[in-house]
């Protein structure tokens, strides 16, 4: 299945800007800022930057597979669109557009619990892996209903989000008096701040079948006590830059994540993943699947479901050439003997520094 924009967006630079064009300045910078300085959204570019590659020769690369699996369902690439609040700011559908798109290009999606949509209808948008993303905002029995109410509505697992304790301080947001609607509308922020790891264990021993998955992993310490719980997977985000400021990119962080959890627990990790190059980089480097969050949302701005399926078709086009290119026919040829890491970047560090060719105004 083709997305019908192979000749409208041939650049994923092409499809970040027409998004720009067709979202208002405040909903535009809600999506590409972070907190504060937005030194950790930065880092998450010069972490993937400095990572090169060492290339092999004289392969067999005549047929190259991306593709991956979750929960026995075939990835058309090992990406799974990551959590995003407010969807429907972006394009009317919200997040059944994300589920049409999502399932079109073959990749998996986390929903968040912060949409205005039924979860149930949601799960129905599209074909393809779901798992549900709590902010919690409630006491373990709240919890408790919310993982009912999801793998009842036909979700594959289930996501608590652990790096929002406290609300951060998006400038870019505060300087204009924007007002979120959804944040407006948010209440109990307190038990997100009381949530700990004792509350995670009560609820998970409620549910022994499900799979969770922990979102805003950032140390091995806590990846380690993550897997101590039997969690099905570790997702290592610093939230794409929005939360902690002066945070690590997410590409160094991943590694000692990675030596923490031993082949105990699945990884994801997002943070700034904006090219084919990127998903290569991370999947070197350990990782089971890649999180895409602002990428997408391009996407979906510029042209609703169409518009991610597009997006992943050109990551599909990108992973095959540096695929080919490296040496490798399959993601599981690639390891950490394809990179060298430290290297100095060569662009400055931004949200969009992964697309030289948008130029000024990004």
């Amino acid at each position: 299945m083709a997305s019908g924009l192979e000749s409208e967006f041939v650049t994923l630079h092409e499809v970040v800007k027409a998004a720009k064009i067709r979202l208002n300045a405040n909903i535009w910078d809600y999506l590409i800022g972070a907190t504060e300085t937005e030194t950790t959204l930065r880092r998450n570019r010069m972490a993937l930057d400095s990572i090169a590659f060492r290339p092999r020769v004289l392969r067999d690369v005549s047929k190259i597979d991306p593709s991956s699996e979750i929960f026995g369902k075939k990835l058309r690439i090992p990406v799974l669109l990551a959590p995003v609040g407010s969807l429907e700011s972006f394009e009317p559908g919200g997040g059944i557009t994300v589920a049409k798109g999502a399932g079109a290009g073959g990749v998996g999606m986390l929903i968040s619990s912060v949409t205005t949509l039924r979860l149930e209808d949601i799960v129905k948008g599209g074909a393809g892996p779901k798992i549900y993303q709590l902010y919690v905002r409630g006491d373990d029995t709240w919890v408790e209903e919310r993982v009912k109410q999801a793998m009842g509505a036909g979700y594959d697992a289930f996501c608590i989000t652990v790096d929002t304790s406290v609300y951060s301080r998006r400038e870019r947001d505060i300087a204009k008096r924007f007002v979120k609607s959804w944040r407006t509308a948010a209440t109990g922020q307190d038990h997100q701040a009381a949530f700990a790891w004792d509350n995670f264990k009560r609820v998970k021993d409620k549910f022994p079948d499900v799979k969770f998955m922990l979102k805003g992993i950032g140390t091995a310490e806590d990846a380690e006590i993550a897997c101590q719980h039997g969690v099905w997977a570790v997702y290592c985000s610093n939230h794409g830059g929005r939360q902690l400021d002066h945070g690590r990119g997410s590409a160094a962080v991943l590694p000692e994540v990675i030596d923490a959890v031993a082949g105990r627990a699945k990884i994801v990790v997002d943070g700034s993943f904006s090219r084919g190059s990127d998903i290569v980089k991370a999947i070197c480097l350990g990782a089971d699947w890649v999180g895409l969050g602002r990428l997408y949302c391009y996407g979906l701005a510029a042209a609703g479901a169409a518009g991610i399926e597009r997006v992943i078709e050109l990551l599909d086009e990108e992973m095959r050439e540096v695929m080919g290119l490296l040496g490798v026919t399959s993601l599981s040829q690639l390891d950490k003997s394809y990179i060298s890491q430290g290297m100095l970047p060569t662009n400055p560090a931004s949200v969009h520094s992964a697309f030289p060719l948008l130029g000024e105004g990004y």
